[in-house]
């Protein structure tokens, strides 16, 4: 299968409007529709419910779509890894949160100096669990991130295992008790995720998630490393004791054939392993 015909379909796809597809594509609407009835005639199967008013994808196109998405992004990522892996001096791309290492990236980057496969390392900051897009797109080698996460295509290694913490402000109800269950939250073990997910998507970062909590707006849970590194006038922290626990690893494209990643991934475990002993 070509990728030009699954660009065509993708379009009409996530338009569901041939005409705005063929403009999407900069081309006209009778060689996109020849295009596409081609794709269906070389499958076997029919990908679009067409009538006079309106386009549908059928069950055949709906599984197509997901497989084409990660098809073209599999494609455009092996295009950015060999333009990288072509220059004149090849470096390794870290995605990293600013405040998502739990302390261990620049102990990571001193042991894998010392690999005879390493090469320079540039850290890539972003945001709340952009890492797995920025790997799966080839604009990334390797990433620190905390579960949960979109694993879709992704190898990883855990790294650091640690208990949660509530940031609370210290004006909040519950910031004089030493410790905390989920339900003096609202929650239970079945909500924690959906409720992280909530809370990611309050701030951009933690400092913006913290100043919040100060203010009273939020309590969001967080690794308890981050009650050691991040201390803030207005906030305490109180263990979670039946919260699931913060998971970091490292994280890599599961087609990597990179030694250099490969050393990085080492050099990653080596060093959490003697973290933990």
């Amino acid at each position: 299968m070509e990728s030009r015909p699954l660009r065509y379909f993708v379009a009409v796809a996530e338009e569901l409007n041939f005409a705005r597809a063929a403009e999407r594509l900069g081309i006209s609407p009778p060689p996109l529709s020849r295009a596409i009835r081609q794709l269906e005639t070389d499958l076997g199967v029919t990908l679009f419910e067409r009538t006079t008013h309106r386009v549908a994808l059928t069950p055949a196109g709906t599984v197509l779509l997901d497989e084409a998405r990660d098809a073209l992004d599999s494609l455009e990522a092996a295009g950015r890894r060999a333009q990288r892996a072509a220059a004149p001096e090849p470096k390794l791309i870290l995605a990293v949160k600013a405040d998502g290492d739990g302390g261990l990236l620049e102990p990571i980057l001193a042991r894998f100096g010392s690999e005879q496969a390493a090469v320079p390392v540039s850290v890539q900051l972003c945001g709340w669990l952009e890492q797995p897009r920025l790997l799966r797109l080839g604009e990334a080698d390797a990433a620190l991130i905390y579960e949960p996460f979109d694993r879709t295509g992704l190898d990883s290694e855990p790294l650091a295992t640690e208990p949660r913490v509530a940031a609370l402000a210290t004006t909040h109800p519950l910031a004089d008790r030493d410790r905390l269950a989920l339900a003096d939250l609202g929650l239970d073990s079945g909500t924690v995720h959906q409720f992280l997910s909530e809370i990611r998507g309050r701030g951009r970062d933690l400092a913006q998630l913290l100043t919040l909590a100060g203010l009273g707006e939020v309590v969001p849970l967080l690794p308890a490393s981050v009650a050691d590194r991040y201390p803030r006038p207005g906030v305490v922290y109180r263990p979670v004791t039946d919260a699931p626990p913060a998971v970091l690893v490292i994280a890599w494209p599961q087609q990597s054939r990179s030694r250099a990643t490969a050393a990085l991934v080492r050099a990653a475990t080596s060093v959490a392993e003697g973290d933990r002993r």
